[in-house]
């Protein structure tokens, strides 16, 4: 740990790279996607996409913007990054300034259809042939018996007792707010560094313990790591975190135990709904796919192309399981975990990451991961179906 004398020294050695971190650190504030692409009439239009017997797609509303992107676009690409001498650091704050850019193009084209989605490939890209035979692999296995852990039987107040027991073994606050504005069953905030709690849904034990392991155990984990580093970049995100960061989630799920097969069908599903973009399926289609073809119950087959088709295609989802194959495949060569947990950063930086470690500019991670430290998985399926993964 680096002392304040030392760290006030560093600051003065790099004052130019200081106040360019945090120039930037006031502009990303404004734009976290998640808080703009998620659907305000979600229920609403799943009971009348349902009533339509899946033929009328759903119309979605949006958030309003609260910011101006033009002049966002102009604050980021004023920023003079010659004054950063270190070329390899340099190098990672222009990547930083293209990526957020794309991300400010994707909000402001938020429920602009094709505008919307060939920004998002922008940002989080397509599925390659490989994820997609990866997804068909996974799917083609039999579906476990159903045990009692899967019924859904918990309502969000019982999931908000589980979630603050489960937190007691991490040296941090947790914050939970509960939400009737996001796709998933639970996610954290980054900016607000809370645990969101879908209000009108049933949750399972297996649900609940994985939710904890992934939520938790990485995304809260790297949240507050990162508020720790000098750099307010490890808080924001470094270009291209949302396939490791996610990777390093379910790879938690699977270590602490919580990890099915029907989790895991769940990530395929993700991987071909994405791809049924590509091939310019609409909302009506990817859900025909998934329910019909895949046989996935509606409900969950209804969240799935939900997840895809918001804002007017979003190929996020599509990153888990391409995640969770790197993630694994550096388990399995007994690589660390430590400085991809520094904060929101990518496996493509960690030579940006240890140089960073290495001039005092960032610091080793105050919050471990404590499902890493021994493997719970029993389920020889998975073991199987993860060292096959291409």
């Amino acid at each position: 740990m680096i002392g304040e004398r030392e760290r006030t020294q560093i600051q003065r050695e790099y004052v130019d790279l200081f106040e360019i971190d945090a120039s930037l650190d006031r502009l990303v504030k404004k734009i976290e996607l998640l808080a703009y692409v998620n659907p305000l009439n979600i229920e609403k239009e799943k009971h009348h996409f349902f009533a339509s017997k899946y033929t009328e797609d759903p119309l979605f509303r949006y958030p309003k913007l609260k910011f101006d992107p033009y002049k966002l676009h102009r604050l980021f690409f004023s920023q003079r990054l010659e004054r950063i001498g270190d070329d390899e650091i340099r190098k990672l704050y222009q990547d930083i300034i293209y990526y957020y850019s794309n991300m400010v193009q994707c909000i402001e084209t938020i429920g602009e259809g094709k505008r919307f989605y060939y920004n998002s490939l922008r940002v989080y890209g397509s599925p390659t042939e490989r994820d997609v035979q990866n997804a068909r692999f996974i799917l083609h296995y039999a579906d476990a018996p159903v045990s009692g852990d899967m019924e859904e039987i918990f309502g969000p107040e019982a999931a908000k007792s589980y979630f603050e027991d489960f937190a007691k073994r991490y040296d941090f606050p947790l914050n939970i707010k509960f939400s009737t504005h996001i796709a998933a069953d639970a996610m954290v905030s980054n900016s607000s560094q809370a645990l969101l709690i879908k209000r009108n849904t049933k949750f399972s034990k297996n649900q609940l313990l994985t939710l904890a392991n992934h939520e938790i155990g990485v995304h809260l984990v790297t949240t507050y790591n990162g508020m720790l580093q000098p750099l307010k970049i490890f808080s924001n995100g470094f270009p291209k975190n949302v396939e490791t960061q996610e990777g390093l989630a379910v790879f938690s799920e699977y270590m602490g135990g919580a990890l099915t097969l029907k989790r895991l069908k769940e990530l395929a599903y993700r991987v071909l709904a994405s791809d049924s973009l590509i091939k310019g399926y609409g909302f009506s289609d990817t859900f025909d796919l998934i329910h019909n073809q895949y046989k996935l119950n509606r409900n969950d087959a209804f969240s799935i192309t939900l997840r895809a088709h918001r804002g007017g295609g979003f190929t996020k989802d599509r990153l888990y399981l391409s995640g969770l194959r790197k993630i694994y495949k550096r388990y399995r060569q007994e690589v660390s975990m430590d400085n991809l947990l520094t904060g929101k950063v990518a496996i493509d930086y960690e030579g940006a990451i240890k140089r960073l470690l290495k001039l005092g500019l960032a610091e080793p991670i105050t919050h471990n991961n404590k499902a890493y430290s021994q493997n719970l998985n029993t389920d020889k399926t998975l073991d199987f179906i993860l060292n096959n993964l291409k």
